[in-house]
């Protein structure tokens, strides 16, 4: 694993912004983690972020129905704010936002301002990153490849959620990704392919 990361620090820019995409359960999180150690191990400035600190409240993302994968895919995450207080503002070397809102209790959060200098990298973790209103925010972005087998059963670890991808409970969020991969082929417009 450690190969691959190195492989993928020396794919990076100088500074920008970094996606890391991949089906839920791929290992996003751990990957972005491990890719900043080896960052910093070599004396980049790395600011971490995740677009699960972006949701819609529940009204907004269930509003088609809590089973729906079109609701999973359109509807979960508001890529406004996400891009108004992180993106944008990051890579005009402005003060941003890591997040706006808590999953948990389902509030709007006012997240802190904070700053970064211009050799800093953003590395953000999560689904659909490679959406048609999010690409051209990236100057790099990995997607992490994993087949639905693999992802589900790291889910049903993590989360006790079913193991099996074909369970009734788990069709909102499979079915809802594989609308993501016909509508947005991420693993075409991402700069690099991880099978992880």
């Amino acid at each position: 694993m450690t190969g691959v990361l190195e492989e993928v620090a020396d794919l990076l820019p100088a500074s920008g912004l970094v996606a890391v995409d991949g089906v839920d359960g791929a290992g996003k999180t751990t990957f972005c983690d491990e890719l900043a150690v080896v960052l910093r191990t070599r004396g980049r400035e790395v600011v971490r972020a995740s677009v699960d600190d972006f949701h819609h409240p529940r009204a907004v993302r269930w509003h088609r129905g809590r089973t729906s994968p079109e609701g999973f895919f359109l509807d979960s995450f508001d890529h406004e704010r996400f891009a108004e207080r992180l993106l944008v503002p990051f890579a005009a070397g402005k003060p941003f936002r890591r997040a706006s809102h808590d999953l948990a209790t389902d509030e709007y959060v006012d997240a802190p301002y904070e700053t970064a200098s211009p050799e800093a990298i953003l590395l953000v973790d999560g689904i659909f990153l490679h959406r048609d209103e999010l690409v051209e925010h990236w100057d790099f972005s990995v997607f992490l490849s994993v087949e639905f087998a693999v992802s589900v059963a790291r889910m049903a670890k993590r989360d006790g959620s079913p193991s099996d991808p074909d369970d009734p409970r788990n069709r909102r969020y499979v079915e809802g990704q594989k609308l993501y991969f016909a509508k947005c082929t991420p693993a075409e417009r991402a700069g690099v392919v991880v099978d992880w």
